[in-house]
């Protein structure tokens, strides 16, 4: 059986699984699904049409489910999904989409949100993501598995991050980042590959010297960007990582590419963004 506290708002029509715990003042909506064995600490608000999944923790002050912070919302019934076993610490905040961003909010299973993480409408997360405290990450942001979030960055609207990838503490994104890429920096910039994480997702040796030499050749070879892109192009066939690259380039077309720093052709590489 669930347990309530004689302190905490459950609106008519709410529904709370089998296990749960709702802490002291917390208010639960009368659209909201709490899943099986989830435990609500104190003062927690979960708002509008959400559904968190099956043992989820939620620590005081966090508010989920409220209302995207966009000018063109007008109170239409939007949603949030949050997956099972996510930890969501003290004062993060996510928002339900929009109806222009498909109407959904989805956070996959397993996310780590650190206090004071931010994810806004329409933002589409996989599974096992980490955000460090006070990470920002603006609407219709697109997130893959395993991506971890340095503390205190932020990610520009419809940027995607993509699986695996690592980004450092305090950077700026504005530019998409490849799947297994790491990024840093105030305007991030790709620094190399996230070797540590790939290696805890048990890349052989071979597998690693093959994905590094991909990226050698297509973010630090002669020429202009396209020729390299389309040179590398052969190489999908050898490794899944390097098709999963090659996919996430071509399915981009609201952000430009994270490139990297210290490319010795940047400024041909600017005249391909601004086109691209």
């Amino acid at each position: 059986m669930s347990k309530i506290d004689p302190t905490a708002r459950v609106e008519d029509g709410a529904v709370i699984g089998d296990g749960a715990s709702i802490g002291p003042y917390c208010v639960v909506g009368p659209n909201v699904t709490i899943g099986a064995d989830c435990k609500l600490h104190a003062h927690v608000n979960i708002a509008g049409q959400t559904t968190l999944g099956a043992g989820c923790t939620v620590y005081p002050f966090a508010s989920l489910g409220t209302p995207p912070q966009s000018s063109g919302h007008r109170g239409e019934v939007t949603r949030l999904e949050i997956g099972e076993s996510c930890m969501i610490r003290e004062s993060v905040t996510i928002n339900t989409g929009t109806v222009a961003g498909g109407g959904i909010t989805r956070i996959g299973a397993r996310g780590f949100f650190m206090a004071y993480s931010h994810v806004a409408h329409d933002c589409q997360l996989g599974n096992d993501v980490i955000l460090a405290n006070g990470v920002q990450l603006g609407g219709h942001c697109e997130v893959g598995d395993y991506v971890f979030v340095g503390g205190l960055s932020a990610a520009h609207q419809f940027v995607r991050i993509g699986s695996q990838a690592m980004i450092g503490g305090v950077s700026g994104l504005r530019h998409d980042v490849i799947p297994y890429g790491l990024a840093s920096g105030q305007f991030a910039h790709l620094e190399g590959l996230n070797v540590v994480g790939m290696r805890r997702r048990k890349f052989t040796h071979k597998r690693l010297q093959l994905v590094r030499e991909f990226y050698q050749q297509l973010f630090h070879g002669g020429g202009v960007f396209s020729d390299r892109l389309a040179a590398v192009r052969p190489m999908a066939d050898s490794d899944p990582a390097i098709a999963e690259i090659l996919t996430f380039i071509d399915d981009g077309n609201k952000r430009p590419l994270c490139m990297a720093h210290n490319n010795p052709n940047k400024s041909t590489e600017r005249a391909h963004l601004e086109t691209r």
